[in-house]
C-alpha cells in the first residue's frame, strides 16, 4: 500500500470520528439548518468584449510638385527644304446637250368622205318576170335584205343575204340577178374611184 493511500484512509478515519462527536454533541443540527437556508441568487456579469481596434490612420498626402514643361530648343538647319507640289488636271466632262423638243407634228387633215355610186341607166331595178317559177307556183313571198360591194369599175363583186326573205329560192335570186345587171357610176375619193357596200331590201310580192 501507498504512502498516500495510507494517508487518505487515515483521513476519513479523522473524519468519521469527528463526524461522531458532532451528532452527539448538537453540532450536525446547526450545520443541517446551515445547509438549509435559502440560497441567494446572485447576478455574475459577464465580462464585456475587448472594444474594436481603431482603424489606422489615414496615409499622409504626397504633394506633387507642378509640372514645369522644358524649354524649347530651336534648332536652325541651313539644309534648303524641297517642296514638291502635284498638280493634277482633270478634264471635266461637258454638260449634257439637252436638245429642244420637236414641234408636235401637225393634224392629220380630215378624211374626206368619197362620193357615192350611183345607178347607171335603168337596169337596177327588179320587175315580175324576174320572179322565180317555183316560187311562184309555191305562192313564196317575202323581203330580203343584201349586202353587196361596187367595185370601181362599177359593177357588183359581192353579194350576200343579211336578213333572209324566208325562202331560199328567193335569196339566191336576189343576189344573182343584182350582181348580173346592177350598174353603177363608181364612187370616188379625191376623184379616183373606189369601192363602196351597198346595202339594199328587195320585196318579193305576188300579183294577179
Amino acid at each position: 500500500m501507498s504512502k498516500n493511500r495510507q494517508i487518505a484512509l487515515v483521513s476519513v478515519a479523522i473524519l468519521h470520528v469527528l463526524l461522531g462527536y458532532a451528532i452527539v454533541s448538537g453540532f450536525a443540527i446547526s450545520v443541517v439548518k446551515k445547509i438549509v437556508e435559502p440560497l441567494e441568487a446572485v447576478n455574475v456579469k459577464e465580462e464585456a468584449p475587448p472594444p474594436d481596434e481603431p482603424p489606422p490612420p489615414p496615409p499622409k498626402e504626397i504633394e506633387i510638385p507642378p509640372y514645369v514643361p522644358p524649354p524649347e530648343v530651336s534648332v536652325q538647319s541651313d539644309a534648303p527644304t524641297n517642296t514638291i507640289t502635284t498638280q493634277s488636271n482633270v478634264a471635266r466632262p461637258d454638260p449634257p446637250v439637252v436638245a429642244p423638243p420637236a414641234p408636235p407634228a401637225p393634224p392629220a387633215p380630215p378624211a374626206v368622205a368619197p362620193s357615192p355610186a350611183t345607178p347607171r341607166g335603168r337596169g337596177n331595178v327588179f320587175s315580175d318576170d324576174d320572179y322565180p317559177s317555183a316560187s311562184r307556183a309555191a305562192e313564196e313571198e317575202g323581203v330580203a335584205r343584201v349586202s353587196y360591194v361596187v367595185g370601181a369599175d362599177g359593177r357588183v363583186t359581192q353579194c350576200e343575204v343579211v336578213q333572209s326573205s324566208g325562202f331560199k329560192r328567193l335569196d339566191d335570186a336576189t343576189c344573182s340577178i343584182i350582181q348580173r345587171r346592177f350598174r353603177f357610176n363608181p364612187a370616188t375619193r379625191d376623184g379616183q374611184p373606189v369601192p363602196e357596200r351597198k346595202t339594199q331590201p328587195v320585196r318579193w310580192r305576188l300579183t294577179n
